[in-house]
């Protein structure tokens, strides 16, 4: 039977997701198979496994840095925001239904069964499972059924480590706070705390480790620094979303204590922006450009914020006719108008079906009724109940001939998560169906239901000429970048960092191996 742990944090975004998957690369080191494991995950950032399931993405990470294939069982229940007060429930890697937060409340102990299912299977895979909880252990309002932090704990007799994030400020009151609030049976599960993200000199906190300590009663088995790093964030909370995703070489003190290899802000040449609408999906699929020092990301939320990139993106959507709606409102349906008439615009699922004519939603998937697009592509879109989501593969049609045209023959992998299907607008009467059509231009207008596109070898280098003939500039051939390679990489990099800053006796001990 699989030795058991769980890392619960004191809020959100407290660095849950990258210590579990640093927690991972370190146990995988030293020989143990480990799995991590999240019950209940609220995310738009998903993944498609080898068997066509969709889990979080942040799962999918801490697979990776394991060593393990990613499964549905890894996060047996996702939820993905469709608006305020609504979701859709996936259940073992499968739409169930939308849901109210009020009907998911209701109901959420009839999840149980299928959670503790996949649980189980995966114990008899793993030496050691980790596994993550969900915002706050002290939502007293949610504690009743509690599914993914200290009920579940319970349900499978899990020890805690609990994290609280020092870079906000209030790292006493977080983690004192929370013990505080913790039932005393609750509390008794707690074995240690951890101090993340602190920045600055770590003997300068002594005192702190001492006063948590002596308050607690707990050890504090780590004061883990702040960390850049070239991994998927999970949610909207992320940094990435706040402005450039470039490791910005600012983190001297990180560089020169581990080695870090950082990037320069002024290295790059290409400017890429994506538009950050408020339900963006799947963001992770810009993560390949961290490996590329000559090709920067930006997120921009206003017209004004814009600017000249090389080229605009138009991410994925878990709701496309609200948020093309929210760029009428803002005015950056006008600014994307503008742009498009000199640059190269690239649409990636739900902004693939922004860019058309037409988003007809019959069923009431998202909203109801029909929204008029971007009207970039002669395309309509109709949003259908049944979900198409599964990996593919193919090769970019040899006919492209925009601003993107050496992307010509290109081949690509990656999945598909969508509600809608698209069809090329022929005449009033004949549509033409682009099911299987890896990349879709008119124009340097683009459109691809292939998440993961630019993960590919051969595209970014591809990309990166295509820009540079834009650009009207030469440009030496850089060295080949294997993304999987960089990414082994950061992992242990992560790795590195907790083993100087974790106390690993510690955990073991209370991982009793």
């Amino acid at each position: 039977m699989a030795r058991k742990l769980m890392l619960q944090g004191t809020m959100s975004n407290v660095g849950k997701t990258l210590l579990t998957a640093g927690l991972c690369r370190i146990l995988r080191q030293d020989g143990y198979v480990v799995m991590p494991f999240k019950a209940q995950n609220m995310s738009l950032n998903s993944c498609i496994t080898a068997d066509g399931s969709e889990i979080s993405r942040a799962q999918v990470l801490q697979a990776e840095a394991a060593g393990a294939e990613p499964t549905a069982d890894m996060n047996p229940l996702l939820l993905k925001p469709t608006g305020l007060t609504g979701s859709q429930v996936i259940l073992q890697g499968h739409v169930l239904e939308n849901m109210t937060a009020a009907d998911f409340y209701r109901r959420k102990a009839e999840f149980l069964p299928s959670i503790l299912e996949s649980f189980r299977r995966l114990e008899k895979q793993a030496d050691i499972l980790l596994i993550e909880g969900a915002g706050s252990p002290v939502e007293l309002n949610l504690r009743k059924d509690d599914l993914v932090n200290m009920g579940f704990a319970e349900q499978v007799d899990a020890p805690v480590l609990l994290i609280g994030d020092i870079d906000p400020g209030g790292v006493f009151a977080q983690l004192l706070g929370t013990l505080e609030l913790l039932a005393e049976e609750e509390r008794a599960r707690v074995k240690g705390l951890i101090v993340n993200k602190f920045r600055g000199d770590r003997a300068l906190f002594e005192d702190g480790v001492r006063i948590l300590e002596e308050r607690s009663g707990l050890p504090v088995v780590g004061v883990v620094p702040y960390m850049d790093l070239a991994l998927s964030d999970e949610d909207s909370m992320s940094e990435r979303l706040r402005g450039r995703s470039r490791l910005s070489g600012s983190n001297a003190k990180e560089q020169e204590t581990y080695g870090f290899e950082t990037q320069s802000e002024g290295s790059a040449v290409f400017d890429i922006a994506v538009i950050r609408y408020p339900r963006i999906s799947n963001f992770t699929d810009f993560d390949v450009f961290d490996a590329w020092p000559d090709m920067s990301i930006r997120y921009v939320t206003h017209p004004a914020e814009l600017g000249n990139p090389d080229l605009l993106i138009l991410p994925g959507s878990k709701n496309t006719m609200a948020d093309l709606t929210w760029m009428r409102e803002t005015g950056m349906d006008r600014a994307v108008l503008a742009y498009a008439k000199h640059g190269p615009v690239f649409g990636i699922c739900g902004g693939y079906q922004m860019l058309g004519e037409t988003i007809d939603d019959p069923w009431n998937v998202e909203q109801g009724g029909i929204i008029e697009g971007l009207r970039l592509l002669e395309t309509d879109t109709v949003l259908e109940t049944d979900k198409t989501q599964g990996r593919r593969e193919g090769v970019i049609d040899d006919s492209l001939y925009g601003a993107l045209r050496c992307l010509r023959g290109c081949r690509v992998s990656g999945y598909e998560i969508h509600m809608g299907r698209t069809v090329l607008v022929i005449s009033s009467d004949v549509a033409k169906s682009l099911q299987g059509t890896v990349l879709y231009e008119e124009h340097s207008i683009y459109g691809t239901y292939l998440h993961g596109f630019f993960d590919a070898p051969e595209v970014i280098p591809a990309l990166r000429r295509s820009l540079a003939i834009g650009r009207g500039i030469t440009l030496p051939e850089p060295e080949a970048v294997d993304f999987a390679a960089f990414k082994e990489r950061e992992y242990d990099r992560l790795a590195e960092v907790l083993r100087s800053s974790l106390d690993m006796k510690k955990i073991y001990e209370i991982l009793d191996v």
